[in-house]
């Protein structure tokens, strides 16, 4: 399975997200499935690269050109797929991707998260994206998300499109 992951390249954030996301390209790893990510050598898309080469397996880097051009670029891409803007990028992640696991992140996370499941809800595709919850990080966007659902925001239930987990076990069972 290709996991495609949301995250951080930001290196000056909680180390425990920093452990966590270790162990997931290790996790990755070792049930035969590989990484799809955003191609960046800062933060937890470096750790996350990192953690999966060192465990011996393969990644996909969607790599947009200013990152290219910027020297941002990691060494741990198996496979660069250039794009000319994050527009791109995240259409680029979904048609590589059978999943999608967010992990910390900013602005640019939380945009590739509504993308995918925005997507989803009008019938692009049937993907989910998992909210990796390490350390509680997305407890008020699933406050918020609730509250939005229970306003009558969202039609049907948002965990339709998107999922969350505390730990590598529920990721397991939900993919």
């Amino acid at each position: 399975m290709k996991i495609c992951v949301f995250c951080s390249a930001n290196n000056q954030i909680d180390p425990e997200f920093f452990a966590l996301t270790e162990e997931l390209g290790k996790w990755a790893v070792e049930n035969g499935h590989t990484i799809v990510y955003g191609g960046v050598n800062q933060g937890l898309m470096e750790c996350l690269a990192k953690a999966t080469k060192g465990a011996g397996g393969h990644t996909i880097g969607v790599v947009p050109m200013k990152v290219e051009e910027s020297g941002r670029m990691s060494d741990y891409v198996d496979v660069e797929i250039p794009c000319d803007n994050l527009t791109d990028r995240k259409q680029l992640m979904m048609d590589q991707s059978d999943v999608f696991i967010a992990l910390p992140g900013g602005l640019g996370t939380l945009d590739e998260v509504f993308t995918v499941a925005a997507s989803a809800t009008i019938g692009y595709h049937h993907k989910s994206v998992i909210l990796y919850n390490m350390g509680g990080c997305w407890n008020q966007l699933i406050a918020l998300l609730n509250d939005l659902q229970q306003k009558g925001m969202i039609r049907g239930e948002w965990q339709q499109y998107i999922k969350t987990a505390d730990s590598l076990e529920e990721i397991s069972r939900l993919i």
